[in-house]
């Protein structure tokens, strides 16, 4: 069986069933939160905040009866919205993504306000598993790839360092779901200039380059997920929701998922050093 294009096959079905709602995998330790919601903001929004706890809006913290208190500034809070700009020579009517941003305060700088959400230990975290461990040492070990776990909310390749960084294990509620986020950066890491050279140029969030380079990321985790026969079905259907929700800033070209296993057989390959 090629299991790229099995893991393909199947990835295409579950988007014919339409927007399949994509969540993360771990739980947030120490992060800023939406009080209305209670789900962390992006890495970009938790930088801007600055320190964690729970923030909302004016008209939030009016609603729920507090008020804030005197001589508080509000923190900005940033958020990409899709609009649309006709060339003036062509024509052509194309979707950019546009900055936006609204205020916000922390829950400490309101009265009558409290705490709303705690970050929560999963019940049954992840486990470690002996062959993905071996996989994961041997790459990092053969290709120089510095591997960093810290408490936290973000998952992330840097190409500077040559370094990926991830939550804990124990944030985790399924060990799938853990070397799937491994995995994911795992497979950028095979971008790097001294590897498969993919990572040429800094692609800007939301931008073609970034959607691209992480639907490749995802299949490749995917693939490995199953390799080491951690597969379950809810891991693998929030493979399927993520790349789906990249595909939808590429228009939802499903073509572009053929395109991109090939690549990312190639970072398989290379993680398993079955590369050529």
């Amino acid at each position: 069986m090629d299991i790229y294009a099995e893991v393909t096959s199947r990835i295409m079905q579950q988007m014919e069933t339409g927007i399949i709602p994509w969540r993360k995998p771990w739980i947030a330790s120490g992060a800023a939160v939406s009080h209305a919601t209670g789900k962390p903001y992006s890495l970009l929004n938790q930088m801007l905040l600055g320190r964690p706890g729970e923030y909302a809006t004016y008209a939030q913290i009016q609603k729920a009866g507090g008020y804030v208190k005197k001589g508080e500034k509000a923190s900005m809070v940033v958020f990409w919205k899709w609009i649309e700009q006709e060339d003036e020579e062509t024509g052509e009517v194309k979707e950019i993504p546009f900055l936006r941003y609204y205020n916000v305060f922390h829950i400490d700088q309101c009265e009558g306000l409290t705490a709303r959400y705690a970050a929560e230990v999963p019940a049954n975290p992840a486990t470690a598993d002996e062959t993905a461990d071996e996989l994961v040492a041997a790459y990092c070990s053969r290709e120089g790839v510095k591997l960093i776990h810290e408490e936290g909310d973000r998952a992330f390749y840097r190409p500077s360092t040559d370094s990926i960084t991830v939550p804990h294990m124990r944030q985790f509620s399924a060990t799938a779901e853990y070397y799937s986020t491994l995995f994911h950066e795992m497979t950028h890491s095979t971008g790097h200039k001294s590897r498969l050279d993919r990572l040429d140029r800094v692609a800007a969030f939301g931008s073609e380059d970034y959607s691209k380079e992480e639907l490749i990321a995802e299949i490749g985790a995917a693939a490995l997920v199953n390799h080491t026969g951690l597969e379950t079905p809810d891991s693998f259907r929030n493979n399927a929701a993520y790349i789906q929700n990249w595909l939808q800033v590429l228009k939802d070209d499903k073509r572009f998922i053929v395109s991109a296993a090939g690549k990312a057989e190639k970072a398989v390959n290379m993680i398993l050093g079955t590369a050529g």
